[in-house]
């Protein structure tokens, strides 16, 4: 499934990078923050649901995405960059999972489980009785 972000309902912020980078990094804001309300999306709902439900630490508690992209010393760069994390973002709870199967144990699986179990049980047995 192909989800699309809209890129009127992100707000970019431009901010200073952390770190070091000599002169140019005390005075020019090349790092972004990306704001995107999960909430006030055109994402379908369940994509919505599924990304709310993720524990994200991007993800605040008001349902808001928040992203800082700081890699690049271009600020257009990072736009991209955090964008392109966003789409990641929202691109791994766009399918929804698989509905998990129960399944039984076969019987050789079974028979091998017991049969480690009384050697394992041989070899504990064995260790004992020398004092």
């Amino acid at each position: 499934m192909n989800v699309t972000i809209d890129p009127a309902e992100v707000e970019f912020t431009a901010i200073r990078a952390q770190g070091a980078g000599g002169q140019n990094v005390n005075k020019v804001s090349s790092a972004v923050h990306l704001r995107f309300p999960i909430a006030a999306s055109s994402l379908p709902e369940p994509v919505k649901a599924r990304l709310l439900a993720l524990s994200d630490q991007r993800i605040t508690d008001e349902g808001v995405v928040v992203i800082k992209a700081q890699t690049h010393r271009s600020q257009d760069k990072n736009r991209a960059e955090a964008m392109r994390r966003l789409q990641e973002l929202v691109d791994s709870v766009a399918a929804p999972p698989r509905a998990r199967r129960a399944t039984k144990p076969t019987y050789a699986s079974k028979q091998r489980r017991l049969e480690e179990k009384r050697s394992r049980a041989r070899i504990k047995a064995s260790r004992g009785g020398q004092e």
